[in-house]
């Protein structure tokens, strides 16, 4: 199987490709400058300059961009309109990187994370960002997408326990009361996606045990 993983220099992105090489996948990291994973192969291209060709080699592309800064929460939307566009109508998958914020906390699919009194003011626009970007998602039948949203805490350092939970659109608590994931398990969930294909034109959630 071959897999390309965009923003692959990412903590995120550095810990899948890790984890897809260590599977025995080939493995090609995209990245803007200089590769600096374990991958041995690399396509230096910005996210916007990707084409159909760039892509359509891989089984798999998988979206770790990420973006904090206010006023650039715009480019989760546009990047994954453009990854869409290019992988439109072609065989190849698209797993993108979400966030908690946009799981749902009613089994009726009404209420959102993000719009709970308790949801931190200071993730909210980037949690309605990436939800915004799911809502086009959801909109095309024309591209074999799935979305991973973590846990609400999201450890960048945390340790490889080597389990979690598959959950679905609804947020949801382990047998401890928690929502956490380190970047290391989600990157295993993530995996088991790319090679299962479990999940296509779906929103999945994942969490520790």
């Amino acid at each position: 199987m071959k897999i390309g993983v965009i923003a692959a220099n990412g903590k995120a992105g550095k810990l899948i490709t890790s984890e897809a090489i260590n599977r025995g996948l080939d493995v090609t990291a995209i990245v803007r400058t200089e590769n600096k994973t374990v991958a041995t192969q690399s396509i230096i291209k910005d996210i916007f300059d990707l084409t159909t060709e760039d892509l359509t080699q891989f089984d798999v592309v998988v979206d770790a961009f990420g973006e904090i800064r206010e006023d650039k929460l715009h480019l989760h939307q546009d990047s994954i309109q453009h990854l869409s566009d290019i992988l439109a109508n072609t065989n190849t998958r698209l797993i993108i990187i979400g966030g908690a914020g946009s799981l749902f906390v009613d089994d009726q699919l009404e209420n959102q994370l993000f719009d709970t009194p308790d949801f931190p003011e200071v993730f909210k626009p980037l949690a309605k960002a990436q939800g915004k970007a799911l809502v086009d998602l959801r909109n095309r039948d024309d591209v074999r997408w799935t979305f991973i949203s973590p846990a609400a805490e999201f450890i960048a350092d945390g340790e490889r326990t080597g389990e979690y939970i598959l959950a679905g659109e609804v947020f949801t608590l382990n047998d401890k009361g928690e929502s956490k994931i380190s970047y290391a398990d989600y990157a295993i969930a993530l995996v088991d996606e790319a090679t299962e294909g479990k999940h296509i034109q779906e929103r999945i959630s994942v969490l520790s045990k």
